[in-house]
Protein backbone atom coordinates (compact mmCIF):
# COMPACT_ATOMS: atom_id res chain seq x y z
CA UNK A 1 0.00 0.00 0.00
CA UNK A 2 1.29 3.60 -1.07
CA UNK A 3 1.96 6.18 1.72
CA UNK A 4 -0.67 8.71 1.24
CA UNK A 5 0.79 12.13 0.13
CA UNK A 6 -0.09 16.15 0.94
CA UNK A 7 -1.09 18.13 -2.19
CA UNK A 8 1.55 20.61 -0.71
CA UNK A 9 4.54 18.12 -1.38
CA UNK A 10 7.10 18.41 -4.10
CA UNK A 11 6.03 17.13 -6.96
CA UNK A 12 9.20 15.23 -6.77
CA UNK A 13 11.78 14.28 -4.03
CA UNK A 14 14.05 17.21 -3.31
CA UNK A 15 16.93 15.33 -4.41
CA UNK A 16 15.24 14.59 -7.46
CA UNK A 17 13.78 18.41 -7.88
CA UNK A 18 15.45 19.95 -11.03
CA UNK A 19 13.70 23.43 -9.39
CA UNK A 20 16.91 25.31 -7.93
CA UNK A 21 15.51 27.61 -5.15
CA UNK A 22 17.59 31.14 -5.90
CA UNK A 23 18.00 33.90 -3.15
CA UNK A 24 15.46 35.21 -1.47
CA UNK A 25 16.89 38.45 -1.22
CA UNK A 26 18.45 40.74 -3.68
CA UNK A 27 18.35 43.26 -6.53
CA UNK A 28 14.90 43.35 -8.40
CA UNK A 29 16.50 41.76 -11.18
CA UNK A 30 17.88 38.78 -9.89
CA UNK A 31 14.50 38.00 -8.12
CA UNK A 32 12.37 38.41 -10.89
CA UNK A 33 14.96 36.15 -13.32
CA UNK A 34 14.37 33.79 -10.49
CA UNK A 35 10.96 33.33 -10.01
CA UNK A 36 10.66 33.01 -13.43
CA UNK A 37 12.84 30.60 -13.73
CA UNK A 38 11.41 28.59 -11.06
CA UNK A 39 7.74 28.77 -12.86
CA UNK A 40 8.90 27.73 -16.34
CA UNK A 41 10.77 24.39 -14.72
CA UNK A 42 7.62 23.60 -12.55
CA UNK A 43 5.87 23.42 -16.08
CA UNK A 44 8.48 21.22 -17.17
CA UNK A 45 8.74 19.63 -14.72
CA UNK A 46 4.74 18.53 -14.60
CA UNK A 47 5.17 17.85 -18.19
CA UNK A 48 7.81 15.58 -17.66
CA UNK A 49 7.54 11.67 -18.71
CA UNK A 50 4.19 11.61 -20.81
CA UNK A 51 5.18 11.98 -24.44
CA UNK A 52 1.93 12.22 -26.34
CA UNK A 53 -0.26 11.72 -23.56
CA UNK A 54 0.26 15.51 -22.89
CA UNK A 55 -2.16 15.94 -25.41
CA UNK A 56 -4.99 14.69 -23.37
CA UNK A 57 -7.66 17.09 -22.53
CA UNK A 58 -8.28 15.70 -19.14
CA UNK A 59 -10.70 18.50 -17.41
CA UNK A 60 -14.01 18.25 -19.08
CA UNK A 61 -15.04 20.26 -20.56
CA UNK A 62 -11.67 22.12 -21.10
CA UNK A 63 -9.72 22.37 -24.21
CA UNK A 64 -6.82 22.35 -22.08
CA UNK A 65 -3.93 20.07 -22.14
CA UNK A 66 -0.25 20.14 -20.62
CA UNK A 67 0.55 20.24 -24.81
CA UNK A 68 -1.24 22.99 -25.61
CA UNK A 69 -0.11 24.69 -22.50
CA UNK A 70 3.49 24.32 -23.70
CA UNK A 71 2.42 25.25 -26.86
CA UNK A 72 0.71 28.30 -25.92
CA UNK A 73 3.84 29.43 -23.13
CA UNK A 74 6.38 29.18 -26.31
CA UNK A 75 3.54 32.14 -28.35
CA UNK A 76 3.99 33.77 -25.61
CA UNK A 77 7.26 34.19 -24.82
CA UNK A 78 7.96 34.60 -28.45
CA UNK A 79 5.37 37.67 -28.33
CA UNK A 80 6.69 39.68 -25.11
CA UNK A 81 10.60 38.65 -25.61
CA UNK A 82 11.08 38.90 -29.40
CA UNK A 83 8.43 40.85 -30.95
CA UNK A 84 7.21 43.60 -28.30
CA UNK A 85 10.70 44.00 -26.50
CA UNK A 86 13.48 42.75 -29.05
CA UNK A 87 10.95 44.23 -31.91
CA UNK A 88 11.53 41.29 -34.27
CA UNK A 89 9.08 40.20 -37.13
CA UNK A 90 8.37 36.87 -35.24
CA UNK A 91 4.61 35.77 -35.44
CA UNK A 92 2.65 33.31 -33.13
CA UNK A 93 3.92 29.58 -33.92
CA UNK A 94 1.00 27.99 -33.51
CA UNK A 95 -2.17 30.41 -33.48
CA UNK A 96 -2.86 32.97 -35.94
CA UNK A 97 -5.66 35.52 -36.16
CA UNK A 98 -7.53 32.82 -38.27
CA UNK A 99 -6.81 30.18 -35.63
CA UNK A 100 -6.69 31.97 -32.73
CA UNK A 101 -6.77 28.69 -30.25
CA UNK A 102 -4.64 26.62 -32.85
CA UNK A 103 -1.95 26.32 -29.88
CA UNK A 104 -4.29 24.42 -27.91
CA UNK A 105 -6.44 22.50 -30.63
CA UNK A 106 -2.94 21.57 -32.85
CA UNK A 107 -1.76 19.37 -29.29
CA UNK A 108 -2.67 16.57 -30.73
CA UNK A 109 -0.87 12.64 -29.71
CA UNK A 110 1.78 12.84 -32.23
CA UNK A 111 5.18 12.58 -31.18
CA UNK A 112 6.48 14.82 -34.09
CA UNK A 113 3.92 17.74 -32.86
CA UNK A 114 5.19 17.27 -29.35
CA UNK A 115 8.57 17.31 -30.41
CA UNK A 116 8.50 20.65 -31.81
CA UNK A 117 6.54 22.31 -29.25
CA UNK A 118 9.03 21.66 -26.72
CA UNK A 119 12.25 22.20 -28.99
CA UNK A 120 9.93 25.60 -29.71
CA UNK A 121 9.41 26.08 -25.87
CA UNK A 122 12.98 25.58 -25.26
CA UNK A 123 14.37 28.20 -28.30
CA UNK A 124 11.72 30.99 -26.94
CA UNK A 125 13.19 30.74 -23.39
CA UNK A 126 16.70 30.47 -24.95
CA UNK A 127 16.41 33.63 -26.82
CA UNK A 128 14.07 35.64 -22.98
CA UNK A 129 17.04 34.54 -21.46
CA UNK A 130 19.48 36.20 -23.55
CA UNK A 131 17.56 39.58 -24.29
CA UNK A 132 17.16 39.38 -20.30
CA UNK A 133 21.04 38.88 -19.34
CA UNK A 134 21.87 41.54 -22.58
CA UNK A 135 19.54 44.41 -21.36
CA UNK A 136 21.12 47.30 -19.22
CA UNK A 137 18.36 47.25 -17.58
CA UNK A 138 14.92 46.84 -16.82
CA UNK A 139 13.65 49.86 -17.51
CA UNK A 140 14.26 48.71 -21.25
CA UNK A 141 10.64 48.85 -23.11
CA UNK A 142 8.53 48.29 -26.49
CA UNK A 143 5.51 48.79 -27.48
CA UNK A 144 2.57 46.44 -27.58
CA UNK A 145 -0.83 46.38 -29.54
CA UNK A 146 -2.43 45.09 -26.67
CA UNK A 147 -0.84 47.21 -23.80
CA UNK A 148 1.31 50.15 -25.62
CA UNK A 149 4.49 51.23 -23.90
CA UNK A 150 5.91 47.81 -22.09
CA UNK A 151 9.04 47.73 -20.15
CA UNK A 152 10.81 44.49 -19.10
CA UNK A 153 10.06 44.54 -15.51
CA UNK A 154 6.43 44.47 -16.34
CA UNK A 155 7.13 41.78 -19.03
CA UNK A 156 9.07 39.93 -16.33
CA UNK A 157 6.59 40.26 -13.34
CA UNK A 158 3.19 39.66 -16.22
CA UNK A 159 5.47 36.17 -17.22
CA UNK A 160 5.45 34.58 -14.11
CA UNK A 161 1.92 35.80 -13.55
CA UNK A 162 1.09 33.93 -16.49
CA UNK A 163 3.35 30.90 -15.85
CA UNK A 164 1.69 30.48 -12.42
CA UNK A 165 -2.05 31.10 -13.73
CA UNK A 166 -0.84 28.43 -15.62
CA UNK A 167 1.04 25.62 -13.95
CA UNK A 168 -2.10 25.71 -11.83
CA UNK A 169 -3.90 24.22 -15.01
CA UNK A 170 -0.85 22.32 -15.01
CA UNK A 171 -1.62 20.51 -11.63
CA UNK A 172 -4.57 18.95 -12.03
CA UNK A 173 -4.35 18.35 -15.59
CA UNK A 174 -1.00 16.23 -14.28
CA UNK A 175 -3.24 14.69 -11.78
CA UNK A 176 -6.32 13.55 -14.22
CA UNK A 177 -3.43 12.18 -16.71
CA UNK A 178 -1.70 10.18 -13.94
CA UNK A 179 -2.58 11.06 -10.57
CA UNK A 180 0.74 12.56 -9.60
CA UNK A 181 0.34 15.53 -7.47
CA UNK A 182 2.64 18.00 -5.59
CA UNK A 183 3.58 21.57 -5.99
Amino acid sequence: MATPRRRAEMFVPADGDPRVLGPATGDERTLLVDFLSVQRATLELKCTGLDTDLSQRSVTPSTLSLLGLLRHLADVERRWFRRVLAGHDAPPLFSSPAAPDADFSGAVPDPEVVAEAWAAWRAEIAFAEAFVAGAPHLGVDGHDSWRGRVSLRWVLIHMIEEYARHNGHADLLRERIDGSIGM
